[in-house]
């Protein structure tokens, strides 16, 4: 098994995004060059340690990110979406990978050998690795966007329907950065809610 993992370059991919009412979903593959201590599912690690690990990884591993808009997600369906995130990341490395561990069960396609892990995020380095990534990188969009459109909370919600969110929409409406696909968001456009 050892002489196996040597000869493979292995990238980790994971999602970050899917639940939102607003925003994009964000991907990241990574392919460790070497062990990193701290490692683990981003769901479970405090945004501080997050932001800690993040340019250790950034700067010790090959890291490719991609995303999906708003648009495509209402375009393709958030699965169909998040999908071709993921081989906008892969396809982002600088060195093709051998095979793909992917969180989930979905194969998105890479055109590599593919093997899929539920729950690898908490169990797999690679896709640990790979939901930091993706969620510091989301996270901080998120908090840009907040400063554009500062009613909705998605500094801390990062785009969740959180209560303040889901009032701020009620109150002023939806922004061109809400999916209106998403069935929570048909009650305010049915409603002739206003873009703002």
């Amino acid at each position: 098994m050892k002489d196996l993992l040597r000869t493979e370059i292995i990238a980790g991919i994971d999602e970050v995004g899917r639940g939102p009412l607003a925003g994009p979903v964000v991907t990241a593959a990574v392919i460790l060059l070497h062990p990193i201590n701290g490692l683990a599912d981003s769901k479970i690690l405090t945004k501080r340690r997050r932001e800690e690990l993040y340019p250790v990884i950034m700067s010790q591993a090959l890291v490719g990110i991609g995303a999906a808009s708003v648009r495509e997600i209402d375009q393709l369906n958030i699965l169909q979406a998040t999908l071709l995130a993921m081989r906008r990341s892969v396809a982002r490395l600088p060195r093709t990978p051998t095979l793909a561990l992917v969180d989930g069960n979905q194969n998105p396609g890479l055109g590599i050998r593919t093997e899929l892990v539920i729950k690898g995020d908490a169990t797999v380095p690679e896709i640990s690795a790979a939901s930091i990534v993706a969620k510091v990188v989301r996270d901080r969009l998120m908090r840009k966007l907040a400063q554009r459109h500062p009613f909705y909370g998605w500094e801390s919600n990062v785009g969740y329907g959180a209560k303040l969110h889901r009032q701020a929409m009620a109150d002023i409406g939806v922004t061109a950065h809400h999916r209106r696909s998403f069935a929570p968001l048909r009650h305010w456009l049915e409603s002739d809610t206003s873009v703002a």
